[in-house]
């Protein structure tokens, strides 16, 4: 045997014992048994070439401790809040509100401390705000009301027109005196890193990226986003939605492409929750211990007679459940009449989508609302490949073909509404840090409901028979891409 083939026996011994222990890596670390044999299928068909991959983008290595919480609470303030929270809970749980009610196992599970320990708390009031055409006049308003401080975060942040103006308004808001803080995800913010960013610094606000790329770490990096709009104001004011700061969100008069999206304004103690994971995403970002006390948790005043119940849900590679995903499967679960879903990017987990196929064969209206054309053709194409399920079930799908949908919203018996940031794919639920916020309330349910059947005048619905004749070129391509549909 001459030294080549030595060597090549040498280096395929090497490989072997590489797959052998990937393999093994795959089965101890993956929970998922979609993604564990997406990921199998990719490391044995595409050799070595899968196995960066999976080492790239496979692990969570922020579950290994990369991201730390860092929350210090002032004593004083912890005991107030244990004092006047724990009231509040008691008289939910003797309250006769038949939507608090019927949702009592949901506000359950997201109290739970595995949970994140999420109290529903009541608001003066929480605004639907449909478009950037309302969001972000609202936003603006707001900002200019700020007195103390203000907390931004977003996963788009544009160096354009609206970009711009709350620029100028934040660099104001510090000559006034006001504390400013902005965290932006590196990856979905790459256009304002340099000159946008130094401009701010340079004007006194405080800006953080979420997660800055570096190597060697840049492709696992990549695979943590800060998905997260929050938007806090003196500790009372909050917003959270689907919505980023881009001229793209503005359907002004002759634009290409109409985006529709949908955000929330609160105004009363939920903003306190988006406060907490603001503050704990800032002390990740900076490395500072921003204390929760009283100059960011102030007193509140509830003048509603009937105040608006919020519950907010976060969750991301940290989190030790994926609250978002199971509130959602409990919500689905706990419905009585009628489901209405929105998001751009339906790629489930299987738990989700059998729970919508339990509730229509359950005699619930189930309907998806999902975009014709997805700005994705591989995340299209794999979505497609789980619709014939549902059809057959009795969900109703339809296409938006207006533009293209961007809400996350999602609607149970005109009673129970969500509004957040979270896509209904795995990424979303597993890999992005992501909010939601859930409103029980008839009077924003109902209207975001309204909105919904709005968006349907702009659809066309999938008929069954018809889906089922589509080529079947087509349908074994959806079925290919789907095998590895926990990798988009």
């Amino acid at each position: 045997m001459n030294n080549i083939n030595i060597w090549l026996l040498v280096l395929e011994i090497c490989y072997l014992a590489l797959l052998t222990f990937t393999c093994l890596k795959i089965i101890y670390d993956t929970r998922s048994i979609p993604k564990t044999l997406a990921y199998f299928l990719f490391v044995l068909l595409v050799p070595l070439i899968g196995i960066v991959f999976y080492f790239s983008f496979g692990i969570n290595y922020r579950k290994k401790k990369m991201y730390n919480k860092k929350l210090e609470v002032d004593e004083s303030l912890k005991a107030e809040f244990k004092e006047q929270f724990n009231e509040i809970n008691k008289r939910l749980f003797t309250t006769t509100d038949a939507t608090l009610l019927q949702n009592l196992e949901l506000i359950k599970l997201l109290s739970n401390s595995k949970g994140g320990n999420e109290m529903i708390l009541p608001n003066e009031k929480a605004e639907l705000l449909i478009n950037g055409e309302m969001f972000f006049p609202k936003l603006i308003a707001e900002l200019k009301k700020a007195k103390k401080h203000i907390h931004i975060e977003f996963y788009i942040y544009e160096d354009d027109e609206i970009g711009n103006q709350i620029k100028d308004i934040l660099i104001q808001k510090v000559k006034e005196g006001i504390e400013v803080r902005f965290i932006y995800d590196d990856f979905g913010s790459s256009a304002i890193r340099r000159s946008f960013v130094r401009n701010l610094v340079k004007e006194g606000v405080q800006v953080f990226p979420f997660n800055k790329l570096r190597l060697p770490a840049l492709a696992n990096r990549l695979n943590y986003r800060n998905h997260r709009k929050i938007v806090v104001i003196d500790g009372e004011t909050s917003f959270v939605g689907g919505i980023n700061i881009s001229d793209k969100y503005i359907n002004a008069e002759g634009k290409e492409l109409f985006w529709r999206d949908t955000h929330l304004m609160i105004k009363g103690y939920a903003s306190f929750s988006l406060q907490r994971i603001f503050i704990a995403d800032w002390n990740f970002s900076s490395n500072e211990n921003l204390i929760i006390n009283k100059k960011y948790f102030p007193d509140i005043e509830i003048t509603n007679p009937k105040p608006v119940h919020v519950q907010i849900a976060s969750s991301g590679p940290d989190s030790e459940v994926p609250n978002i995903l199971y509130s959602l499967i409990q919500a689905i679960n706990l419905a009585q009449e009628e489901i209405l879903l929105t998001t751009p990017y339906y790629i489930p987990e299987q738990i989700l989508q059998e729970s919508l196929i339990i509730a229509a064969l359950s005699g619930i209206k189930v309907i998806l609302l999902v975009p014709q054309k997805g700005d994705s053709k591989l995340v299209d194409i794999a979505a497609r490949s789980y619709y014939e399920e549902l059809l057959d079930a009795g969900v109703k799908i339809y296409f938006y073909q207006k533009g293209f949908v961007h809400s996350k919203t999602f609607v149970s018996d005109r009673k129970l509404a969500s509004v957040g940031t979270a896509n209904l794919d795995a990424r979303s639920f597993g890999l992005n840090f992501e909010v939601s916020a859930f409103v029980y309330n008839k009077e924003l349910a109902n209207q975001l409901a309204d909105e919904f059947y709005k968006d349907l005048e702009n659809s066309v619905e999938i008929v069954y028979v018809d889906w089922l004749g589509r080529g079947w070129f087509k349908q074994f391509s959806e079925r290919i891409i789907r095998l590895f549909s926990s990798l988009l």
